[in-house]
């Protein structure tokens, strides 16, 4: 499973990671010795992005014509609080838009949950546990109780949601914060300024998105991160490292001997990868300045946005 995939998870932090929290309020771990031993294990053996020899430099593109500039910053959802990444050209050219434009609106916690109940939870009559194969069921179990969580704690999620669980908790554990996402900083700069947020998608509509999912493909999304469970932290390590560095490309080599599912491909990167082309299409008759921040897999690869617009004969500039 690519990474861009796998990381979905953290396009959604608050509303998984509400869902999180009051899942395990009501199912605690095995034991609270066990939990806070995963936790410990996971923290001390996180693999951090090595200290840079520079400070972090992110990419950043500029899109211009006569009266119009949009800026194109690719995020990372889940960052060490620590990382200095927010200064030089980003900040300048935040500080200097009109509006900051990311992936979603600045949306209140209750509004995610509600999204969250409509749209992630099984039929009542239905565990997930229940529906899964014997084998799967068997790895599945073993990977929720490797990190002290009684099995059955996410039997009422559908798999698209269990599965983003799975790939929130060791993120969490290993220190990596969706609280300190790029996202989250760049709202709180943006407010902190009076910069209006304006969102590309709702929270309703990217949580419709998941579990319109077929569920073959659900299953095979969660069936990929139990396998892969214990690489996570790493994967995100060399992706941090590798965006920190302004490498924007690497996290399509990164990925280039892996192989997703068509459909979870053309709905969680393609599609909106020309749904948000066209935005900016349509922005570029508007005058103004625009700070547009969505995930950094979707500003790389031969499927990127910046690819889209090429091919439609708008330019986008690297500045750094």
């Amino acid at each position: 499973m690519s990474m861009r995939i796998r990381f979905a998870a953290l396009a959604l932090p608050l509303a998984v990671a509400g869902f999180l929290s009051t899942t395990l309020s009501a199912r605690p771990p095995v034991s609270p010795s066990a939990g806070r031993a995963a936790a410990a294990s996971a923290k001390s053996h996180a693999p951090r992005p090595a200290p840079a020899a520079q400070a972090p430099r992110p990419a950043l593109w500029k899109i211009a014509d006569a009266d119009t500039t949009i800026w194109l910053f690719g995020t990372i959802h889940a960052l060490p609080a620590d990382l200095p990444w927010l200064q030089g050209k980003v900040a300048t050219a935040l500080k200097g838009s009109q509006v900051l434009v990311t992936e979603l609106p600045d949306t209140p916690p209750e509004a995610m949950q509600a999204a969250v109940m409509a749209h992630g939870m099984l039929p009542p009559d239905q565990t997930l546990r229940a529906t899964m194969s014997e084998a799967d069921r068997a790895a599945y179990d073993k990977a929720m109780t490797g990190m002290g969580f009684r099995p059955e704690t996410f039997d009422r999620a559908q798999p698209w949601l269990a599965a983003m669980s799975l790939v929130l908790v060791p993120v969490k554990q290993a220190g990596y914060d969706p609280a300190s996402g790029a996202d989250v900083k760049l709202a709180a700069l943006a407010k902190a300024r009076g910069i209006p947020r304006e969102g590309l998608e709702t929270a309703e509509g990217q949580m419709a998105m998941f579990a319109g999912l077929p569920q073959e493909v659900q299953y095979q999304y969660l069936r990929e991160v139990v396998a892969g469970i214990g690489s996570i932290k790493g994967e995100l390590a060399a992706m941090i490292k590798a965006w920190s560095a302004g490498q924007a490309d690497k996290v399509a080599e990164l990925d280039k001997d892996k192989q997703d599912d068509p459909r979870m491909i053309a709905t969680l990167i393609t599609d909106r990868n020309k749904a948000w082309a066209d935005w900016v299409q349509q922005r570029m008759a508007k005058p103004g300045v625009v700070f547009m921040a969505v995930g950094a897999g979707h500003l790389a690869g031969k499927d990127s946005v910046q690819e889209v617009l090429r091919q439609r004969g708008i330019e986008t500039v690297r500045v750094q």
